[in-house]
């Protein structure tokens, strides 16, 4: 089939350039590893179009228009593209192990009660909270897969060297997970000077895996807009 697809984000700072939602990212990662050609549409939300107010009375974006339809929520997009752009054209992108579609769930979670506080006494709590979040990630990207074992060879790796959630290429899972994780990294670093440690080493090669690719390094905001969106969000500690 023939699509023609427009995708609105939220503006940036300047309301124009694209801004801080891993919601918007996680959908151009989807169009751009499909091969969709794609026009976004930056809404700045402090003057939203009067058009807007038709097409997705009360929503924020990402909306995606297809014809006359409007989709506003991202997991229905989501699941709109992975239905109507596929194969012979288009490659499937569902994950095949149910597991990675899970994996890192709660570090976002973790993360948000982590900057929000304001509170001295918790923050050492909070921080080995969201510590234990990455660890668990990181166990889950260095165990191998069912199709990495292979019982009769006698090669006796443990771990996985793959460079994806779910195996040799990006999934759905990863345009989920990539975009907050992005932001976990920039935003720890910058409110609560925390980096993610250098030993969770199965996290830190999918990481760099990610920034490779264009798919996800072309369609992540600027450090300076996660910046901007999470200065009223994350908490000074009083």
């Amino acid at each position: 089939m023939g699509l023609a697809v427009r995708v609105s984000n939220s503006a940036g700072s300047d309301g124009q350039n694209i801004g801080n939602c891993p919601f918007s990212q996680r959908l151009f990662m989807v169009l751009w590893l499909k091969g969709v050609t794609f026009d976004v549409t930056t809404v700045d939300m402090k003057r939203k179009p009067d058009i807007l107010k038709d097409l997705a009375p009360g929503a924020q974006p990402p909306f995606l228009l297809y014809g006359s339809e409007v989709k506003t929520d991202t997991n229905k997009i989501e699941e709109f593209m992975e239905d109507n752009l596929c194969p012979p054209k288009y490659p499937r992108l569902a994950a095949r192990n149910p597991e990675s579609n899970t994996a890192g769930m709660d570090v976002f979670s973790k993360f948000s009660a982590y900057v929000k506080n304001s509170n001295p006494q918790a923050n050492e709590s909070l921080g080995k909270g969201l510590l234990k979040a990455l660890k668990k990630l990181d166990d889950y990207i260095g165990s191998r897969l069912p199709d990495e074992i292979d019982e009769n060879s006698a090669d006796e790796l443990t771990s996985s060297s793959r460079p994806f959630l779910d195996g040799q290429e990006l999934t759905l899972a990863d345009c989920n997970l990539l975009p907050k994780l992005h932001i976990v990294k920039v935003v720890c670093l910058k409110y609560r000077n925390f980096s993610i440690p250098q030993s969770l080493t199965h996290l830190w090669r999918y990481l760099n895996a990610a920034y490779t690719r264009e798919e996800f390094a072309s369609t992540c905001p600027s450090d300076n807009e996660v910046h901007i969106a999470y200065s009223c969000v994350a908490k000074a500690l009083k």
